[in-house]
Order: C-alpha cells, then structure tokens, then sequence
C-alpha cells in the first residue's frame, strides 16, 4: 500500500528536489539538512508517478548501510511496490554485478573472487619476495595504497605516468603490472577492480554501454562530494543518454581527499552538464541556530566552494564555548569538569570529543581512567593498546625486569633480527627444562653455542643492548625517558618506522612522540610502568554510558547532544602537513573539517585551545588557531582565562589537581572518586 503522505513532511526546498524529474540535478545538502529523506522520497515519487520501473532506477551509495535505510524507507513508502529496486547499493555492489554479467571483456569467467586486503597483502609480499623487492623498507600497504590511486584514477599498469623523480612509484610499477596479471590468472580481482573493469568495458564496448545507459532512466548519487575520478566517470558513462543524473552532497562537508575524493566533481558538475538545476537544501532539523551560525562564518571563508546558509527553526540555543587553558593537561581537565556538570542532564552516549590527529586522546585518556569517567575510541584503539605503544612498553618493561617473558617475546624480534617462530620455540623449550626465564635461557643458548650462526649474531645483539640499556638505567646516566628514546634508536625501531613507506607510520611516530610526552610527568620508570599497568587493567568494557571519542574525519555521518572540539591550535588544527603539501586547498579541506566537527553538535558545542603543550617532550608555545578569529564573536562565550592578563599567564589555575592550600577548594566529583579510590 502505498504512503501518499510522502510529500507532507517536506519543506519547500525538499519538494522542489523530489518532484524536478527532468534533467541533471545538483542537490546541495546542508549538514542536518534531510538529504535521505529527499533522496528516497525521490525515488518513490519517480516510482509512483511512473516515470520509471523499478529496476530502472541507479542508486548509489558509499556505504551498505545507507543502502539498507534507503531501501528500508523506500518500501515505508510504497509497500510492495518498492520491489525490484535491484539497482540500489553501493559502488562496489553494483559494479560487481554489472562486471559478473560481462566478465569476458576483461578476461575474467563470471564466478571470478573479490580478494580482500589480507589476500592483496599476501600477494604483494610473494611478488615482492620474488622481485628481490624489501618490504623491510617498502611496506606491502603502502604499495597497494599507490596501486589503489592508480586505480582509482582510471589506470591500468600500461596507462601509468609516473614521475622519474619518485624512486618508489619507479619501484611499485612493475609489481602492479605483475600484480594485476596474476589477479587475472587467479580469476580473481579487487575492489579497486571492481569500478575500474567496469568503466573500461564501458569505454571499449559501446553497445554494452548503451544497454545500461538505455535502460537507467534515472540515476541517484548520495554523498557525491566524496566521489573520485572512476567513480564520476562511471556515472558520466551512464547518465551521458537520459541525462537524469541527480547528484545529493555537500560540497563543505568534502574532507576525503586523501582517499582520493575530488571535490571537483561537486563544484563542477554544472559545467558537465550544462542544463543543471541547483537546489539548495538549506533547514537544519539538527543543531541549534547558534551552532548554525558559527558553522557558516567559518566556512563562508572558503572560496572553493558552492555557497549555502544553513538556518532552523529550533531555539537559539547556547551560545558556543570557546576556551583557553594553560596547557594540554589543564585542557583535558576542564573537559571532565564540563562532562560532570553536563552528565546529568545529557547521556555520555550522546557526548563526544572530537580530534584532529588521534595522538590526542591520550591525555584525555589518561585523565578519565584517573577519575573514572567510562569512554569508547570510535574508529581507533586506545593508546595504550596500540601496537607502538604497547612495542615501546615492552622494551620498557623487559630493561626494568629481566623475567618478563611476555615483553621479551613481544619485542626480541622486532625489529627483525632473524630470530623466527622455530627459534623462539627452542627457547621456550630450554626456558622451561631450565625453569628460568626467556632472556637466561637465551644467554645460556649462546653460551653453550646451541643457536644456529645467523640467528646467534642478531640475538647477542639484541641481550648485548638490554645489558647496555639496563646498566645506564641503573647507574643514573640516563632516565627513564631518555632511556626510550635511546631504546628506539639503538634497536632500530625508529629508522623502522621512518625509513618504511607505510601508510600508517606518520600516526604510529605520532604516538611513540605523545607516549615520550606522557613519560615526562613521572619521576622515575618504575612510576610509569606501574601508571601503565593500571591504565590498562581497569575494566571499560561495561554496558553503561560512555564518552565517545574520535577525529574528526570517523565523526563524519554522526551527531551528538555535546560536542568537544579540543586542540584547535596552529600547526595541529589546519594541521601543518596538509597546509604543506597542498597550499591553499589543504587549507579549504581543513576549515571543512572544523565544519563537520562544529556541525555534529545538537544542543551543545565546546572549542578550546592550549596556550602550552607538551609535545615531543618539551613544552612549546602553541597559538590560537586561525579558524578561531574566524569564528563570530556574537555567538561565542568565551571562558575567564580570556580575560585575565596575558602577562599573569604563569598564575592561571583552572585544574582540580593542583596542591590548594584551602582544603575547602571545589572539587569535582571525578576529582573526589579519584581521592577515595587511592586512599
């Protein structure tokens, strides 16, 4: 049965988006602004006045989860007659059944496998290995991340042009070449494959082409803002015969480049297609006013961009908080104040902080395990289960107590120093006859020559360095933070994590430089060691409320009552890199991502800044960022550090943890569990 009432729920700007059939549509989509509701409600309206069956409708989306919702309000609205939708998924979804049916262009049989990342990274390495290629300094991901570029601009091994300036991009060519080759020789492809295969049957077979582009009388795009270059080209392939292609984004909101989104293909797509209608969708149903207004100054500064002002009927709302503190710490304890003042009337579910880089966490991390306020990493791990950070604990832990045979097992062979399962095996077998731990055992080996010559070289190494390492330790010529970075050094862990091209290995760095931050507030390795130990044991995985945390980029898609939006400072928020690499652009895409993290915010939003910060193992000077003098001074409220001299900036205490001389100081509730608990 169909839902007449479809169009009755609808503002002005959304009906206008539904019921323009005709022609190429660009749906510029505020934050908040109901573009799924448009974007089904257009499709059951396609449907219902018949302009088209069912299964000629494409629709596409980037996640099959949107899918699923699209489809799920779809046959809200039509009953039975939603059914045969069989064109509404994903890219990858829909260019897989497409290349099924015509497999045999492109030298595949129809029941070819879809490999996944583990099946790529064992190929690459078996090339690589074959190749004489070392993935010691040329990181298996990071080649199938250059191989995903290239695929995703629409080249196949023969139609790359790379720079001879790039010694890797020289080095990775020949593996894509064999890479590929082999996927056809298993009958097999990746997801990368799955679009560009189909765009080149498209290209090479016109009357293949033609049946699909015939038969798709309407095609919908969500999220178009997010689009790359094979995916906008596929869907100019298709929509090139009825041209009834409606494409719902949001240009502001375009903050994947570095997955290969172009923003282009939004800004653009009027000049593609020269008879476009633009529709703004401009009503939030989301945020309040206030957070409104400060989402569009700040963006209104791009010039990269379409234009929209947001607006909503909702109340003004609170104004914007805009605080500074002192330093990091002190930053991470005003936070947990405001969380216990906001807990009661706001669940921690819907409270998030946001960050640029994911290194941030730990000292609100650290902070909330010390007062015992419950938290959750969405889209990441927390820091001190990080692979890095538990590798550098390790080192940590084996120097400070030569029986720890965890950490001895965790960290012996990492970096490589040739000392593989079999041997490890053989230790483990001596450690227990001799009952003695995994590093006596390893030094009697040596000694009574029972390990083989190479594996001998790299172990003796190995239990040379902790003997050097313990011994400056114990004679206090160096502490315990020196000690780690002279542990990374001399191991070769450091020139491991720099000298690989690996895509994560920026963010790893990161980490290993907030963890040498982290040792500095403690006097001595024991302390910090011991600190680790109950940071990790305390139990978090309860059914409960819980502060959730992430970046900026993982928050995109999502909303909360109260958002925090900590570290906006220069060089950290626009990140320095990004500024770096791309200039002006790099810029635009990171006042984009103040948007997002502004725009997820429904009742409450929360931005400050550090005066000082501790990273790297110093202090530095931190300066606003340039994205808070863009933001209205009307809608703000800015906390009292503001007003107190900046001269006098040395007697600001804003923090619960310093030693009050008045016994009767507030403190917060976290504050007062925390005094319990280590009494």
């Amino acid at each position: 049965m169909v839902n007449s009432d479809y169009l009755n729920n609808l503002n002005e700007a959304q009906i206008e988006a539904v019921t323009q059939l005709d022609g190429p549509l660009l749906i510029v989509a505020g934050a908040g602004s109901g573009k799924t509701k448009v974007l089904t409600s257009r499709i059951a309206h396609i449907i219902k006045e018949k302009k088209a069956y069912p299964n000629q409708i494409l629709a596409v989306t980037f996640t099959n989860k949107a899918a699923k919702e699209m489809q799920s309000r779809v046959s809200k609205i039509l009953g039975a007659g939603a059914t045969g939708l069989s064109w509404l998924g994903t890219f990858h979804s829909i260019c897989a059944k497409l290349l099924r049916k015509h497999a045999s262009a492109v030298n595949l049989n129809s029941n070819f496998t879809i490999i996944d990342t583990d099946d790529q990274i064992r190929l690459i390495k078996n090339i690589c290995k074959a190749e004489n290629i070392d993935v010691k300094q040329l990181a298996p991901r990071y080649i199938l991340a250059i191989i995903d570029k290239w695929k995703n601009k629409g080249q196949y091994p023969n139609e790359v042009i790379i720079n001879n300036k790039d010694i890797y991009e020289k080095t990775i060519l020949p593996v894509y070449k064999i890479y590929q080759q082999k996927l056809t020789d298993l009958n097999s492809c990746d997801f990368g494959d799955l679009i560009l295969h189909v765009v080149k049957i498209f290209e090479n077979n016109d009357d293949i082409r033609e049946i699909y582009s015939r038969n798709f009388k309407y095609i919908l795009v969500d999220e178009y803002q997010d689009t790359n270059y094979i995916q906008s080209r596929w869907l100019n392939l298709l929509a090139n015969k009825n041209k009834n292609l409606c494409c719902v984004g949001d240009d502001d909101q375009s903050i994947y480049s570095w997955r290969g989104a172009e923003i282009k293909n939004f800004l653009e797509f009027d000049q593609i297609y020269k008879d476009t209608k633009v529709i703004r969708l401009e009503e939030n149903y989301r945020s309040t006013q206030n957070i409104l207004s400060v989402a569009s100054q700040l963006i209104s500064n791009n010039q990269n961009r379409v234009g929209k002002t947001l607006r909503t009927n909702m109340e003004e709302g609170e104004l914007i908080k805009l605080n500074c503190f002192k330093n990091g710490k002190d930053e991470a304890i005003g936070i947990s104040d405001e969380i216990e003042k906001i807990k009661k009337k706001f669940s921690l579910n819907n409270v998030a902080i946001l960050v640029r880089a994911i290194f941030q966490t730990r000292e609100f991390e650290e902070r909330f395990l010390k007062i015992g306020i419950p938290y959750r990493i969405l889209g990441g791990t927390k820091f001190y289960e990080r692979a890095e950070i538990k590798d550098c604990v390790a080192y940590l832990r084996i120097v400070y107590q030569d029986k720890d045979d965890l950490a001895f097992e965790r960290i012996v062979n990492n970096p490589k120093r040739s000392i593989g399962d079999s041997t490890l095996k053989i230790i483990h077998e001596f450690s227990k006859k001799q009952n003695k731990s995994l590093e006596f055992a390893s030094r009697k080996m040596i000694e009574d020559n029972l390990i083989k010559p190479k594996t001998k070289l790299g172990l003796s190494i190995f239990l040379n360095s902790l003997s050097k390492w313990r011994d400056d330790l114990q004679n206090k010529k160096t502490n315990h933070v020196k000690l780690l970075q002279m542990i990374l050094d001399e191991s070769g862990y450091s020139a491991m994590l720099k000298n690989k091209k690996d895509t994560d290995n920026e963010n790893r760095l990161e980490n290993i430089k907030e963890l040498l931050s982290a040792m500095k507030e403690f006097d001595n390795l024991e302390s910090f060691l011991e600190h680790v130990s109950l940071a990790t044991s305390i139990d978090q995985d309860w059914d409960g409320q819980k502060i959730n945390m992430m970046t900026m980029h993982a928050a995109k898609g999502l909303e909360f009552d109260v958002v925090f939006l900590p570290g906006w400072e220069e060089g950290l928020f626009p990140h320095q890199k990004s500024i770096e690499e791309k200039g002006q652009n790099g810029l635009e895409e990171e006042r984009r991502l103040a948007y997002v993290g502004i725009t997820r915010a429904k009742k409450n939003a929360i931005i400050s800044f550090s005066m000082n910060r501790f990273y790297q193992g110093d202090w530095i000077d931190s300066m606003a960022s340039r994205f808070i003098e863009e933001l209205p001074n009307d809608y703000l409220q800015k906390n009292s550090f503001f007003e107190e001299d900046k001269n006098q900036i040395e007697d600001f205490e804003f923090n619960q943890d310093f030693e009050a001389d008045d016994q009767d100081s507030v403190r917060s509730p976290g504050w007062i569990r925390y005094q319990k608990r280590i009494k």
